[in-house]
Parts: structure tokens; C-alpha cells; sequence
């Protein structure tokens, strides 16, 4: 319960700063235009809340928080006092009308290069890509446990989403691509990685999984460290030492595995057995795990203890596997811009991809999704949230300058064919496109929305 409350709560938090940025842009720049705004939207349907400022502007917060609007003097839209024509936005020049329509997506770029801005100054903990366990492809190009992915493609990748992002296009259109790799001992190497072998059912959100790469990751034993006083593990006899072998049952492959398990097996206040080998013999405990605060709905249960140190060895990998992606205030501004170009390409070409049917429409999330997204990058931190908030607006920047009637990218495809012929488009034709509009933007809705019932069923 706690997960949906924090999902529905970090989705309305997201939802309602993108918009009203994105908004804001149409509001600020129809302003500077000369346009009276008559309403200020966050949300459709009914209003929740509403207040008329000084400037005549009704500002709206509405009970559907999937977008909004800004509601211009507009004589297509009703009748005009002589007085205000020169306010009203059909009367402003086509290159005014571009600059009012345009900035709602421009917004959501500025929005996007600050998130990521901040993200940079706060710090991103990352993971460098390197390789765990190759198999198939992988293994056939040469590739090899401990190698670290420097570069794909010429482009340098400081982490495994970079490696992911640079990976996928060449596997989507069945193209070899060069790998700069770097062994554990700092001696680099370059190889093609032959993707043309990939089978048609290569799924995108399966990349590596396809090219037959898995990442590596720390593999902590589970052995206690030590004890949180008065928690539920110290009540419960739990001793410095001790090697974890099962919680409920289920043996306990290693250190990570530890909390998940106590999440998927445990309840607060009921006793949960753990098994434990100590002495060289196993011992069944009975803890009764609590719950902590671990955002600002949500809660994890916990044991109250924490691992036993890492070896030298595994330490050194685990330094060289793990880092904090972090700049100051001029270094992180550039990373920010390469960070947002890196995406905008990605999400760019996986578009066109989709529009040609090399990459598949399960790509495209809807709300459930969002919503899940927003909550776990909530919990996992300051920086995570900036990241999901910044790739949201990008891609609500990108989505909205689709050349769709309804959508941002409609309006400004029909005053482009105005400044080419000379005239307006006519009332007629843009009515007939608000049709088309609504139809394609119902159908991406509805295709959003059972790939979010799919991922939940499955």
C-alpha cells in the first residue's frame, strides 16, 4: 500500500512541476507578445482551486493531472472587444504566434539541462560498465569478464547507461559496432561486436540480456558485521559473524539478497525465520522486522544490520566498478548539455525506429509506469529524482513538438504552412486535424497504457 500511495503521490509531485513549467513557457511568452491570457490551467476537468490574479489571468489547479493549458484572447474562440484586438493572439504575427507556441517545449529543455545540472552537483552514484558474465554474441566477439566498456562506436561511456544508450541503435538496425575496452589491468583493446546475429526477438528493454552481457556487481557474502542496538537482530540473537543461509526458507546467495527478501517474505511486527550458520553449525532465528522510513510515504522493513567489510581484493573491484558522477557548478554544466544531447538523441532515435517498425511500441510508458518510476527514483535519492525529472520533461518537450494537431508540434506545423503560402491555414482544415490529432494522441494513450497493464501482469 505504502509503494501505490508513494507511486501516486511522486507521480502528482512530477507531473505537477513539469506542466506548469511547460506552461509557464506559453504563459511567460504570450505576455511578452502583447497576448491576454485568460486562463492558467495546471490539470483538465474540474476545478480543484482557482484565483484571479491582478493581471485578469484565472489561475487553475483541475482534478486530471495529465496536462494543461494556457487560454489566450483569441477571436476563433469567441467575441473580441475593439478595444483588446491588438491582445488577441489570432492578430499577432506568425513569427509572434511561433515564439508563444514553441516555448512550452523550450521550457521543458531548460527544465531538463537544470535537473541534470543539479543532478551533477548533488552527485549520481553510478556503476562503470563493466562486464560480469558474457555468453552467445558477446563471448563469439571477444569480450570478457572484468573488461570495462570504454567506448561504443567511437563514444566514450562513463556508465552503463551510456553503454546501453550507445549499444541499442547498432542492435536495432543490425549493425556491427567497435568496442574500446579496458582489462583490470588497464591495458586497453578494440573488437567488433557483430550484432547482425541478433534473432528477431530481440527486445529493446533486453539489450544486454540479447547481446549475452551482464553487468558485474559486488557479491558480498552474507555475514553480519554489526548490530544496530536495541533492533530487531539483537533481540532476536543475531551475533557478529554470522553467515545468512535463508530468510523464510529461501537460501540467501549473497549479502544483496539479504533486504530483498526480508521486503518479499517479511511483515512488520510478525516473526520471520532466518537461518544462520555459525559455529559451523545452522542455527533458526526468529526476528520480527520494523519498518523505516524511506522516503516521504514509503517504508522498507528492516533487521538493523549492516555487512561485514569487504575484502582488500573485493574492495579494489568495487572502487573501480562503482563511482560518483559529480562537477562543479561550470564542469557540471557541460556535463548537463552532453548528458541531455545523449538522451534526446536516444529517445529521438528510438522514435524513429518505432515509426518504422525496427523498434517495437512497448517503448512507450503511461502513467502506471511513469508513476513506479517516479517513486523508486524517489526512494533511491536526490539525484536519481533529478534524473527521472529531467528525462520526463525532455521527452514531454519531444512528445509535444510531434507535428500532431492538438500537441504543440500541430500548430507550429500549421504556421510554418502559413509562412510558406502566405495565408492561414483554413478554419476547416485545422478543425479536421484537431480530429486526426485526437485519434493519434488516443491511440499512443492506449497503447501507453496496455504496455503499463502488460508489465504489470507480467
Amino acid at each position: 500500500m505504502s509503494e501505490f500511495i508513494g507511486s501516486i503521490w511522486w507521480l502528482l509531485v512530477a507531473l505537477g512541476l513539469l506542466i506548469t513549467f511547460h506552461e509557464f513557457g506559453h504563459y511567460w511568452v504570450a505576455r511578452r507578445m502583447g497576448v491576454r491570457v485568460l486562463k492558467f490551467s495546471i490539470g483538465f476537468g474540474k476545478k480543484l482551486w482557482s484565483r484571479t490574479g491582478r493581471d485578469g489571468t484565472e489561475y487553475v489547479i483541475a482534478a486530471i493531472p495529465l496536462g494543461g493549458y494556457v487560454k489566450m484572447l483569441d477571436e476563433r474562440e469567441g467575441e473580441v472587444d475593439s478595444r483588446d484586438l491588438d491582445k488577441a493572439f489570432n492578430r499577432k504575427s506568425v513569427w509572434a504566434r511561433i515564439a508563444i507556441v514553441i516555448a512550452g517545449p523550450a521550457f521543458n529543455l531548460i527544465f531538463t539541462l537544470f535537473a541534470f545540472w543539479m543532478m551533477f552537483l548533488v552527485g549520481m552514484p553510478e556503476s562503470r560498465p563493466i562486464v560480469g558474465g558474457v555468453e552467445g554474441i558477446a563471448a563469439s566477439a571477444g569480450i570478457e569478464p572484468g573488461d570495462r566498456i570504454v567506448s561504443v562506436g567511437g563514444e566514450q561511456t562513463d556508465t552503463w547507461s551510456h553503454a546501453v544508450f550507445g549499444l541499442i541503435p547498432y542492435a536495432l538496425d543490425r549493425e556491427e559496432v567497435t568496442l574500446e575496452l579496458e582489462q583490470e589491468n588497464g591495458l586497453q583493446r578494440r573488437l567488433e561486436l557483430d550484432l547482425t546475429q541478433l534473432g528477431s526477438d530481440f527486445e529493446e528493454e533486453k539489450a544486454l540480456q540479447g547481446i549475452g552481457i551482464t553487468p558485474w556487481r559486488a557479491k558480498l557474502p552474507a555475514i553480519v558485521g554489526e548490530i544496530s542496538a536495541d533492533s530487531p537482530a539483537l533481540r532476536a540473537g543475531f551475533k557478529a559473524g554470522d553467515r545468512i543461509v535463508s530468510v523464510s526458507g529461501e537460501t540467501v546467495p549473497d549479502w544483496a539478497w539479504v533486504g530483498a527478501l526480508v521486503q518479499k517474505h517479511g511483515s512488520a511486527n510478525t516473526p520471520l525465520k532466518v537461518t544462520v550458520e555459525r559455529a559451523g553449525g545452522e542455527l533458526d532465528l526468529n526476528v520480527t522486522p520494523e519498518k523505516s522510513k524511506s522516503g516521504l510515504v514509503s517504508s522498507r522493513l528492516i533487521l538493523g544490520i549492516t555487512n561485514q567489510a569487504a575484502s582488500e581484493e573485493l574492495q579494489a573491484q568495487v572502487n573501480r566498478a562503482y563511482f560518483l558522477h559529480k562537477y562543479g557548478p561550470i564542469e557540471g554544466f557541460g556535463a548537463a548539455a552532453s548528458e541531455m544531447w545523449r538522451v534526446t538523441r536516444s529517445t529521438l532515435g528510438i522514435l524513429g525506429r518505432m515509426l518504422t517498425g525496427s523498434a517495437s511500441v512497448k517503448n512507450l510508458s503511461g502513467p502506471i509506469s511513469i508513476a513506479q518510476f517516479a517513486n523508486s527514483s524517489a526512494n533511491a535519492g536526490v539525484s536519481s529524482f533529478l534524473f527521472f525529472l529531467g528525462a520526463i520533461s525532455l521527452s514531454l518537450g519531444i512528445l509535444n513538438l510531434l507535428p500532431i494537431p492538438v500537441l504543440d508540434g500541430g500548430h507550429l506545423l500549421y504556421y510554418l504552412i502559413e509562412l510558406a503560402k502566405g495565408s492561414p491555414v483554413s478554419e476547416e482544415t485545422q478543425a479536421k486535424g484537431q480530429y486526426i490529432g485526437l485519434l493519434a494522441l488516443f491511440g499512443l494513450m492506449g497503447i501507453a497504457f496496455f504496455n503499463d497493464i502488460l508489465r504489470l501482469v507480467g
